[in-house]
């Protein structure tokens, strides 16, 4: 099983994933976003499906698929607009939809379940062209060529950038969750709070149309 990752590869590209996470970035910024506004449970399970969407980008870049799209304009375009578009959708839901907290109501009991967002989570990180171009250039980084099975080597770097993924996104969603429930006891914040949330998601969505 010469294929298998070595403690060579594994602690640096650890190292480096966790990092990158950690770094502001889209992910981030939707999860905190999302926590702040709607409690610790619903900035979990988005930042868990986030993570989650990881594993298509692995494949894809396992497989040899996501070269392929990148090499092809019109396929790498329309997967930009796709996922710009539902950002935006997502974004003038939230502020199209938002309302404030009644008394006595937890953040976590309002809008979506968790499981939903746990799928518009996935979807969201699916479906991003630029999470294909960072697979792309840097999965291969970490890949030993001596040790054979390039492909298999790239899956199991995936599955640990997801791994990793899930822990920090959920404890930035938990973190984020237990700031917006302290910002909601004041009267007329939650309003405020899932109009943000939704701000930050069609800003998202605007710059990944125009290409930026």
């Amino acid at each position: 099983m010469d294929s298998l990752l070595t403690s060579a590869q594994l602690l640096p590209f650890l190292a480096a994933s966790m990092l990158l996470t950690l770094a502001p970035g889209p992910d981030n910024l939707l999860v905190l976003s999302l926590g702040i506004a709607r409690g610790r449970r619903h900035g979990m399970a988005f930042g868990l499906g986030c993570a989650a969407g990881c594993i298509n980008h692995t494949l894809l870049a396992a497989l040899g698929v996501g070269a392929l799209i990148v090499a092809s304009e019109a396929a790498f375009t329309a997967l930009r607009v796709a996922g710009g578009l539902y950002l935006l959708w997502l974004g003038l839901k939230a502020i199209r939809h938002a309302a404030p907290a009644r008394p006595g109501e937890p953040a976590a009991g309002r809008g979506e379940s968790c499981a939903r967002l746990f799928r518009r989570g996935l979807l969201a990180s699916a479906i991003n062209p630029k999470v294909v171009l960072f697979f792309l250039a840097f999965l291969p980084q970490f890949v030993a060529p001596g040790r054979g099975n390039a492909g298999w080597q790239i899956a199991q770097l995936g599955v640990v950038f997801m791994l990793q993924a899930a822990l920090v996104l959920a404890l930035i969603g938990a973190f984020a969750g237990v700031l917006g429930e302290r910002l909601a006891r004041r009267p007329g914040v939650s309003l405020w709070l899932e109009r943000i949330a939704g701000g930050v998601f069609v800003l998202l969505g605007a710059r990944l149309l125009t290409g930026r």
